[in-house]
This record gives C-alpha cells, structure tokens and sequence, in this order.
C-alpha cells in the first residue's frame, strides 16, 4: 500500500513578502490578514517616500557649498513650493480614494476613468501656476523676506521650478492613482527613477551653472519619472490602464474630485502656508538662521517621509475596505498601521535626540548654521511618536474622502494655535528660533491628539464616493 504524504504550503518568510511587495502591480487588500495587507502596501510606500526625501537631502547637499544665501534660497523656494505640493497631493488625495473605491467594488473600468479626470484637473492648474513662475519669481521670493542677496543669486533657480510645477503635480497625482489600485510598487519605481536621475543631474549641473543649475537637475529628474509613469498607466498591465475615451470630460466625477480636491487642497496649503510664516518669522534672525532652519527640516522631512509612505497604507486599505462594505476592517487596519509607525518614529526620535550633531554635519560645517539646525532636530523630534499617529489617522480620514475632518484640525491648530504661540515665544518671550521649535513640536502633538479622538468617532465611515 502507497503512503500518500500530506502536501503543504511552505510558509512565506520576510524576503519572500519583501520580493513580492517590491513586484506586484496589484493585490486585493480586501480580504485576507490585514498585517501581510499593510505590509505589502508599507513597504513600497516607505520606499518611495524615502526616495522624496532623498530629492531635498541631495539638493541642500550639494547646494549648502554655494553659501548661505544658497541655502536660504532653495528654503524659501521649497516653503512656497509647499502650496504647489499641497494642490497635487489634494487632487492625488482625491483620485487616491476615488479610485480605491472603485478598485472594491471591482469597477475597473471606472476607476481608470477617475484617474483620468483627476488628471485633467491637475493639469489645468498647473498651467496657471507655470504663468506665476515666468513673470513672477523674483516677487515670489522678496514675498518670503529674502534680501537682496538671496533674490538676485536665486530667481532663476525659483523661475525654473514653479515653471517646471507640471512634473511635481503629475509625479503627485500619478502615483495616487497606483495607490489606491494597490499597485504602490510602480510609485516606488517611478520615485526611484526620478532620484537616481536627480543625484546624477545635481553636481553636474550645479558645477556648471551654480544654483540654477540644481533646478534644472531636479525638474530634469521628476520629468524622466513622469514619463516612466505615464509609459505604465497607457501601456502597463496594471488593473488601471487609462485609455482615451476617459479622459471625455465627465462633469459628475470632476465635480466629485474637485469636491474632494479642494477641502484636500486647502487641508494641506493650511498647513504648508503656516510653515510659510514660520520659515519668514525665521528670516528676522538672518540668514544663517533660515539656512539652519533649512537644513535641519530637511533632515526631518528625510525621515518623516517614511513615516508618511507608512501612514499612505491606511489611506488605501481604508478606501477599498469602504468600497467593498468591510467598515470594520477599514478601521482595524488603521489601528495596525498608526502601531507600527509609532515604533519606527520612536526609533527616529532617539536617533535625532543623541545624535544632531553628526547629522547636521553631514551637511554643513559653518558653526552659526549647524547651531540652529542641531536645536531644531532635537527640540522637534522629541513629539515623533504623536506625529506618527496623527499622520496615520490623516490619511485614513483621506482615504475614506473625509477630506473636510483634517482641513479644520489644520486651521485650528497651525493658524489659530501655532503662529500666534510660535511669534509669543520667539519674540515677546525673546526665546529666539528654540521658541518656534517649541512651537512647532506642540502644536503637532495637539493635531495628532485631536486626530485620534476623531478618529474614534467613527463618522468617516459614512462619506460617500
């Protein structure tokens, strides 16, 4: 008599889920453990994002060597920069959860048509902002409170990447399309792309044509990405191929992303136009300040950057659970998510607290620069592990198309709270830049607290898509 052994599946190890996450180009995170969906969704994600913040560390790298008023200028440019990030990423906020709902309710065909019309959107108020950036750069510049110096060195430099804005959008929006298919592994590849391309670009050209030089390194870099990008969502196997019959203009899905897009919009430029004001109260102690300050939220955005592709898990897991009518599911695996951010933001705070110093020199060595940057990675990483919930519980409400929920927690907390309590410390208390620090740590933490408690209320569950 033939023994007939039982068969069975050998079980997975980390490098397997690690290979398998890095190649798929679709998984259905409606079904299954909610600890292997946020991980094959983590993964890529954190990866990208750690692929955008190596764009700012490359660039305040190689730029710090052209001086202060270098610095100064792409820190200012960057803070303006921050109102065109927050348009792309609301409308990829909006094509993120538009097209996860589709993705669960296994409309494919309509979840291309989503990305389509958000697509159409992004472009048309890129065109508008390249028309700022040609006649209006050096105003942009004396807007933020930079000196002479700054703004004859640095013009181009800001003419060139609000021109160049139409790749940021797309990078953006594109990859908010791939994420809410799932398909977080072409966000990642794109990102790569961009960055390989930008370390590359940057010496050379700074080397031969200084400051400006750098712009057209990064805007060169983003492009090539785009273009990989584009490339996949016309010609790849992804679930979301986009064809020429959707980008029909489709006045229901456009008011339905714009709807979306700009409480998204203005939940972000809320946010990024208060760093705006904290970084021109930072110009009143020079330019060594704001080159510090510079330095040192580059570091930081480095490492946050990874959080966040972590916290954009929750956005998509969130979006197709909603979609296919798994609320509870929805809500376990943000729960998961904003644990295991905390844990790695810990780790991060720890590393900022004991060792500022060596990061900042990595950077630079002028002892008025690495002074300010080294009190301000210290004193702003000491509230991490709030800053890791929160930004988990953010996107969540993101994801579902709560977009209103965070826009309010923003403009209480940055511009009710924060400017106000950051100008009462700097200047009439006379803590100087530590002031706006302090500022900056608490009023995270506070957006962070209110995030959860709202979170708990449960009333994202409800939005319709």
């Amino acid at each position: 008599m033939t023994n007939i052994q039982p068969t069975h599946t050998p079980k997975k190890g980390f490098f397997s889920y690690f290979r398998e996450a890095l190649n798929s180009e679709h998984q259905d995170f409606t079904q299954g453990s909610i600890r292997k969906a946020v991980f094959m969704l983590a993964i890529p994600m954190i990866l990208e994002m750690c692929m955008e913040s190596v764009f700012a560390v490359v660039d305040i790298f190689f730029v710090s060597k052209l001086g202060a008023d270098a610095a100064a200028t792409v820190g200012l440019t960057e803070s303006f920069l921050t109102l065109i990030y927050s348009i792309a990423i609301g409308i990829s906020m909006a094509a993120t959860a538009m097209v996860a709902r589709r993705v669960g309710e296994k409309n494919h065909d309509g979840a291309a048509h989503a990305g389509a019309q958000a697509l159409l959107l992004g472009f048309g108020v890129s065109i508008l902002i390249s028309i700022i950036g040609i006649f209006f750069a050096g105003d942009v510049l004396q807007l933020m409170g930079a000196g002479e110096g700054v703004i004859a060195m640095g013009t181009n430099y800001t003419r060139i990447m609000l021109i160049g804005n139409l790749v940021i959008m797309l990078l953006f929006l594109i990859n908010g399309i791939f994420r809410g298919a799932g398909d977080a592994a072409m966000a990642m590849k794109s990102l790569w792309l961009a960055n390989i391309c930008n370390i590359i670009l940057c010496p050379i050209l700074i080397n031969q044509f200084g400051l400006t030089g750098a712009a057209i390194a990064t805007t060169t870099g983003r492009g090539i990405g785009v273009l990989y990008q584009l490339y996949h969502l016309f010609r790849g196997k992804s679930i979301i191929r986009i064809l020429k019959k959707h980008f029909v203009p489709d006045a229901a899905i456009l008011k339905s992303i714009a709807n979306i897009a700009s409480t998204g919009t203005l939940q972000f430029i809320i946010a990024s136009a208060s760093w705006i004001v904290m970084a021109r109260i930072m110009t009143g102690f020079g330019s060594d300040a704001v080159a510090g300050y510079t330095i040192a939220i580059r570091l930081l955005i480095f490492f946050l950057m990874p959080a966040w592709g972590l916290s954009n898990a929750a956005a998509t897991l969130v979006g197709q659970n909603l979609g296919a009518q798994q609320p509870e599911r929805a809500e376990q695996s943000v729960w998961k998510t904003a644990r295991y951010n905390a844990i790695f933001m810990a780790f991060v705070s720890v590393l900022f607290v004991t060792g500022a110093e060596f990061f900042v020199g990595l950077i630079t060595q002028d002892p008025n620069i690495s002074e300010t940057a080294v009190s301000a990675l210290r004193i702003v990483s000491l509230g991490y592990i709030f800053y890791g919930v929160g930004m988990v519980m953010i996107n969540a409400f993101n994801g579902a198309g709560d977009s209103r929920t965070p826009t309010w927690i923003h403009l209480f907390w940055f511009w009710i709270f924060q400017i106000p309590f950051a100008l009462l410390l700097s200047q009439v208390l006379d803590f100087g830049t530590t002031g706006v620090f302090i500022a900056i740590v608490i009023t995270e933490t506070c957006v962070s607290i209110t995030s959860v408690i709202l979170f708990k209320r449960g009333k994202w569950k409800l939005v319709k898509v």
